[in-house]
């Protein structure tokens, strides 16, 4: 009879360890470049939308529902992830003057 391979009693497990699987489709990964987000007192809604130039339909692409205080960590996660892009990488560089919606999109489709 076939045992499972037993772990090597010198490795210790982390209790706090979590066993993350990532479906092959989830980790191909959507594009997106826009995001909106909506909250309430429970919650907040951020939606990953792909808006296409010349195309006046945009298509949500991930929908993600967290916590508030999910919301606060996502956030300081970000921007320690943006302090550490940047010292790898250099200064994001930002828009002064952000565009409003839809960011000049929807204009005349280019042509070959």
């Amino acid at each position: 009879m076939n045992q499972p391979p037993q772990p090597d009693s010198n490795t210790t497990q982390d209790p706090n360890a979590i066993n993350i699987e990532l479906s092959e489709e989830i980790a191909e990964g959507e594009y997106v470049n826009l995001a909106m987000i909506a909250h309430s007192s429970s919650e907040f809604v951020v939606d990953f939308i792909r808006l296409m130039p010349g195309l006046p339909k945009a298509k949500v692409k991930a929908r993600i529902v967290i916590t508030p205080e999910h919301a606060k960590r996502l956030h300081a996660a970000l921007g320690e992830n943006i302090e550490r892009f940047e010292q790898a990488f250099g200064t994001i560089k930002a828009q002064q003057d952000v565009p409003s919606y839809p960011m000049g999109f929807g204009g005349k489709i280019g042509e070959a």
